[in-house]
């Protein structure tokens, strides 16, 4: 099976003095964060979402929307900024989505979300940083 090569690497010895113990653990070990635990759930000011592990932009403010999830949850990603694969884990099939510079897991996309895309990317906020317009 091949393996992506990302345009920013990092040894896992890297990452763990990169990321706290809880970004590690979502994003290099595809782990969840604790619905409503992260304070970027109830973010409401303009500005833009980025990947905690490498600073692309993911989303901005203007695509986030209340899902009531406890998740952050946009309907749109920054174009190119973001990538899904397959996940089967848990006994379910769910797509995952991924930053597209870094490779760390971000969270899921579901076609439950509002329109114009009805998608629903439901992502991790320890994976996301937030800078204010």
């Amino acid at each position: 099976m091949d393996v992506k090569t990302y345009p920013v690497t990092h040894t896992d010895a890297e990452w763990r003095k990169l990321l706290t113990p809880e970004q590690y653990d979502v994003m290099r070990g595809h782990g969840t964060e604790r619905p409503g635990s992260c304070a970027l759930n109830y973010e409401k000011r303009p500005g833009t979402f980025s990947c905690a592990g490498c600073g692309q932009d993911l989303f901005v403010s203007k695509t986030k929307f209340e899902s009531g999830t406890g998740w952050p949850s946009f309907n749109d990603p920054v174009a190119g900024a973001t990538e899904t694969t397959s996940d089967r884990s848990f006994g379910m099939a769910r797509t995952e989505v991924h930053c597209s510079r870094c490779g760390s897991h971000l969270g899921h996309v579901f076609d439950d979300g509002p329109a114009p895309t009805h998608l629903r990317y439901c992502i991790n906020g320890v994976a996301m940083n937030f800078q204010p317009e």
